[in-house]
């Protein structure tokens, strides 16, 4: 375990903010009682935030040819078909993943294949859960051709609670099941697109983990 590069900095300051804070409380608010819960507060907040920012590392095993993996840990919300106007152009299925705050907020690239599109969205911060959130939120768009030739959408999708996308994808760039596309910070939800022929692995309700979890199984190429 590790943490993810996009949490070093917050942890070092957010360490010693606290670590200041309770050093005056210490001194100079006595007795005991308030230094020693606000030092219990502050294990529990660095405590939360260090794991916010937990990065496993993690090796897809099954197999990989026509296999589409879950992008991010977290609950499926959503599975149907809909109109994806970005890269797919066309009838897609939409899976989509809802991160809580307790998650792993790293995301993956949900199959091998090439980057051929990036593009960063403006947008509201409506609670990730709704569905308006995929079309609404602040959001970054990823398309990428599998290594079958079939297109997938990954997007990712900024909450009420996360105000900050990144997205390390770039166009012409080799796409990995076992490689990070992006992070997003502080609970949201990621949304993938695929061919109307892709066989959904699985349903509603059912909890994910990125990297790990096989989510669809795309038809084979057609010569």
């Amino acid at each position: 375990m590790k943490i993810h590069r996009e949490g070093t900095n917050i942890l070092i300051i957010l360490f010693a903010m606290l670590l200041m804070l309770n050093i005056i409380v210490w001194l100079f608010f006595p007795p005991w009682i308030i230094p020693g819960m606000l030092s219990g507060l502050s294990v529990v907040v660095y405590g939360f935030v260090f794991n916010f920012f937990r990065c496993p590392r993690r090796y897809y095993r099954g197999e990989r040819k026509n296999m589409v993996v879950s992008s991010v840990d977290g609950k499926v919300v959503v599975i149907e078909r809909t109109y994806e106007p970005e890269f797919i152009k066309g009838e897609a299925i939409q899976v989509s993943v809802f991160m809580s705050p307790l998650n792993v907020h790293a995301n993956w690239f949900p199959v091998d294949g090439r980057v051929e599109y990036v593009k960063h969205h403006r947008g509201r911060f409506l609670s990730a859960y709704l569905p308006k959130a995929s079309t609404q939120n602040e959001r970054s768009t990823i398309g990428i051709v599998a290594e079958n030739g079939q297109r997938i959408t990954v997007r990712q999708v900024a909450g009420a609670m996360a105000r900050r996308i990144v997205t390390y994808a770039r166009r012409g760039q080799h796409a990995s099941i076992d490689e990070h596309l992006g992070f997003i910070k502080f609970g949201s939800r990621v949304d993938i697109y695929l061919p109307t022929d892709a066989e959904v692995l699985l349903e509603n309700g059912l909890v994910t983990r990125g990297g790990l979890t096989p989510l669809a199984r795309l038809a084979p190429a057609t010569k």
